[in-house]
């Protein structure tokens, strides 16, 4: 899964702009999350903004406190101002930004003039004018006195412009997940997992874990509830919403969707209906660009044999060339033009995120990740 780039020009300055894979957070394995969380870490970055929800920050807030744990130049980005304002959901920007210690702005993604404020940020990051000072989790006292404990040895092991992820390295040396800390170990060329330096302070960790009566697979779920808490409190402080029941819409057609008895006989009719329109609907048009296309080649046999050249040319140019990249075009894009809007369609309605929840038990039952599910209805349009 790769990143997309992209370069943008502000006060004659260019800027490199990486979109990593989207996620809800960087705790876990699945790929994109390792992309994003390996690009924060290791990629160097000069601010990482965080494109938040409107209507569910919440939930976005999460990410933002594990980032703050790796960088400290971040920018929270909240978008889809205009959904929120539909739904009655205001968000006091200020405070919001006082809490979390770091620069907030709020855009409207599709309004190109939103977007100017969050380049201004961006910029003045990047050059210093602005000091991010986010307001990290304070996690339990077992768990920071853990910190404590490894971060001398910790510290030791990187570079100075490294150690900015020592307390992160920490809390991933307590959670104990290997997968993570062979990808430190991999990207900053240093040993964690059999360090003898850190043996005795990871000894010394689950000591004081044990006298809590917190097991090594219980602290990650412990510091998952600390940050919930903060965002928990966060979103009380700074977002009020005048319509408590904005969503009740959604969840009537929640229940009808994801149904056991209606959800796949819907989702099998919704799929129907769309491989028929594009099916059929593609005919017309295929229809009339071959009508187009064969006139014009009668065009160009005519010019050929008026300027009397060698057979051989006019094969490769009209037979090879010209009638294959014409049998393309006329096959493939009236499907093409009908599917995407079709599809937008159904993503912005929402309707394929429920389809993907209702084939999540069929693929968890074939042993199959549980995101693939969501991939297999991507998959199936294209």
């Amino acid at each position: 899964m790769a990143s997309a780039v992209g370069v943008c020009k502000y006060k004659d300055k260019e800027f490199l702009l990486v979109d990593i894979p989207g996620t809800y957070s960087i705790m876990s394995n699945s790929e994109e999350e390792e992309i994003a969380r390996d690009y924060i870490c290791f990629g160097n970055p000069k601010v990482t903004v965080v494109i938040l929800d409107a209507t569910s920050l919440e939930k976005n807030l999460n990410l933002v406190y594990q980032i703050m744990e790796i960088t400290d130049n971040i920018i929270v980005c909240v978008n889809l101002l205009d959904e929120a304002k539909k739904k009655g959901i205001s968000i006091d920007f200020a405070e919001l930004e006082k809490r979390l210690g770091v620069p907030v702005v709020g855009v409207i993604a599709r309004k190109k003039k939103t977007l100017n404020k969050l380049t201004e940020i961006i910029d003045k990051v990047c050059n210093g004018e602005i000091k991010p000072e986010p307001n990290k989790i304070k996690y339990p006292p077992y768990i920071e006195n853990s910190v404590e404990k490894l971060e001398e040895k910790v510290n030791k092991m990187l570079t100075k412009e490294k150690q900015k992820l020592s307390r992160w390295i920490c809390l991933k040396l307590i959670d104990g997940d290997q997968k993570i800390l062979r990808s430190i170990e991999k990207n900053l060329k240093i040993n964690l997992i059999d360090n003898e330096d850190l043996i005795k302070e990871k000894a010394e960790t689950s000591d004081i874990l044990n006298f809590n009566g917190v097991n090594k697979n219980e602290v990650k779920d412990k510091m998952i509830s600390s940050i919930i808490f903060r965002a928990e409190n966060i979103y009380e402080d700074t977002v009020s919403v005048t319509n408590e029941k904005y969503n009740l819409k959604d969840r009537k057609i929640d229940k009808i969707l994801t149904s056991k008895v209606f959800g796949i006989p819907l989702m099998l009719t919704f799929l129907g209906i769309i491989l028929w329109i594009t099916i059929k609907g593609a005919n017309y048009p295929s229809e009339l660009l071959f009508k187009v296309f064969n006139w014009l080649q009668e065009k160009l046999v005519y010019i050929f044999e008026i300027l009397q050249a060698p057979s051989w040319i006019k094969g490769i140019v009209i037979d090879g060339i010209y009638k294959t990249l014409t049998w393309i075009v006329a096959v493939m894009l009236p499907p093409m033009a009908i599917f995407f809007p079709l599809f937008t369609l159904l993503e912005d309605l929402g309707l394929l995120p429920r389809i993907a929840f209702n084939l999540d038990k069929f693929f968890k039952k074939a042993g199959s990740s549980r995101k693939a599910s969501t991939y297999y209805v991507y998959g199936i349009w294209l």
